[in-house]
């Protein structure tokens, strides 16, 4: 799926599109133009266009097999069914999900010796640094020296949705915590992992001359970018 969430979601304002689409959700099978059609009461014909638009949207896809998965003498008629997708939009950016994902990863993973919280920084950093790896390999920067660093770092986070900023004295402040309500509970752990996280991000990127610091402010990310080492 090519489009971004926003407009995804943005294909369901339409109500006979929101009709069509809560009914394949409900019945859970492939289903046809006309059975769709049918149940809210509109034309095969444009529920064929609806149907396609949110097959263009990723939120359903079509193919051409029997309604049930039985057989069909002749040309089988075009089917809609859900598309494998989860679809979340959230104004600011807002990545809970992702801090669950490092704490179940960090209790499965717990090595003899470690606390829970040096498992999550650890799984934090490890996840991190992965993400960056998968960015940089997709991307193919060659080598980084502090700029090209900082401003790739810039474009990775801001896909992300940490909404960096670059500032006049250099810094990259993070204006937007996708953790925000989980760091308004437990800041310490939550920044703790969240800095370990961009840590590994660093890593992942091979950025040069970029260190991820823990400097909290009000409302933004409590971590800012900063020319200078990377850390160990």
């Amino acid at each position: 799926m090519n489009n971004t969430p926003v407009e995804a979601v943005a294909v369901l304002a339409d109500a006979q599109r929101r009709g069509l689409f809560g009914f394949v959700r409900r019945v859970r099978r492939p289903v046809t133009r006309e059975e769709a059609a049918a149940a809210v009461g509109i034309s095969a014909k444009l529920a064929a266009f609806h149907l396609d638009k949110l097959v263009a949207a990723g939120l359903l896809r079509a193919g051409r097999e029997g309604p049930g998965g039985l057989p069909r003498v002749g040309r089988r008629p075009k089917v809609y069914e859900l598309a494998e997708v989860d679809i979340r939009v959230s104004i600011p950016e807002r990545r809970p999900d992702l801090i669950a994902e490092i704490l179940v990863d960090a209790v499965v993973t717990q090595q003899p010796g470690e606390d829970a919280r040096a498992a999550a920084l650890r799984t934090a950093r490890e996840r991190g640094r992965e993400w960056g790896a998968g960015e940089r390999a997709r991307i193919r920067p060659g080598r980084l020296g502090p700029e090209r660093s900082l401003t790739l770092t810039e474009a990775t986070l801001d896909r992300a949705g940490f909404e960096p900023a670059r500032t006049a004295s250099g810094e990259v402040r993070l204006r937007n915590c996708p953790f925000h309500q989980l760091a308004a509970r437990e800041p310490d752990l939550v920044c703790g992992i969240n800095h370990a996280y961009l840590g590994g991000v660093l890593a992942g990127l091979e950025a040069t001359g970029v260190d991820a610091v823990l400097a909290p402010r009000p409302g933004e990310c409590c971590v800012e970018l900063r020319p200078g080492p990377r850390p160990a």
